[in-house]
């Protein structure tokens, strides 16, 4: 395939978090510059990046592998998206605009739509709309940055079980956005604290074997949606 240069960083992280490369394989610059169709200089960048995430570790004399968190880590990440989640919501009641609103009272509609027929696999693409736009109203770029972070690690390091009562989820999601709405940050707060609590429980650890291999398995290079998409959704 070939990608964009400045697309690296995003197609190696996807990758890496999709299981192409396993945990402990390494990152050959060669081989990877051959799998996007790139040179070796956005590559050697891409992979300082990620080193910087956490994705990748350099090890003397095998250079850069995939890193291999421990379960103290990967709870960690709970732990803190419990904390900075609601941190985004009581700030997007203070900051959202009237296109974050939109869009996220169209994703609510949809969620309950989605929930009373079973629709599980609309409703994990749903739900991780939710929170991605949900993180883009509270308006502050490093808050952004650490959940958007956070969001990759987790789906890297965990399974995610469908909720129980994906109905009663949807509901909440429903209560935050009216909080947000009416500029409640106190209560878009305490509400996504315990959508946010209940949802750590549904998180299982990928258990995966220590890997060696310097190819990828195989798999497709997906893009991250950053921008607000209002498209679909009615006033």
């Amino acid at each position: 395939m070939r990608i964009p240069a400045h697309s690296v960083c995003t197609a190696i992280r996807d990758d890496i978090v999709s299981g192409v490369y396993e945990r402990g394989g390494r990152l050959a610059e060669e081989l990877l510059a051959r799998r996007y169709g790139v040179s070796r200089v956005p590559v050697r960048e891409a992979l300082r990046t990620l080193e910087a995430e956490g994705f990748v570790v350099t090890r003397r004399h095998a250079g850069a592998c995939v890193a291999e968190p421990t379960e103290q880590e990967a709870a960690d990440l709970l732990e803190l998206r419990t904390l900075l989640e609601p941190l985004a919501a009581a700030r997007a009641a203070q900051r959202r605009t009237d296109a974050h609103l939109k869009v996220l009272r169209g994703l609510v509609r949809l969620g309950q739509q989605r929930s009373r027929k079973g629709q599980g696999e609309d409703l994990r693409s749903l739900d991780g709309w939710f929170h991605e736009t949900l993180a883009q109203a509270s308006g502050s770029p490093g808050l952004i940055t650490l959940l958007t972070q956070l969001r990759h690690k987790i789906a890297w390091m965990y399974v995610v079980e469908p909720p129980a009562a994906p109905v009663e989820s949807w509901a909440e999601h429903a209560a935050i956005v009216d909080a947000v709405a009416r500029g409640d940050a106190d209560r878009a707060r305490a509400l996504t604290t315990s959508h946010a609590e209940r949802a750590n429980s549904a998180h299982r650890l990928r258990h995966s074997p220590r890997g060696g291999r310097d190819a990828p398995r195989g798999g497709r290079v997906r893009d991250m949606q950053h921008d607000v998409n209002t498209a679909g959704f009615p006033s």
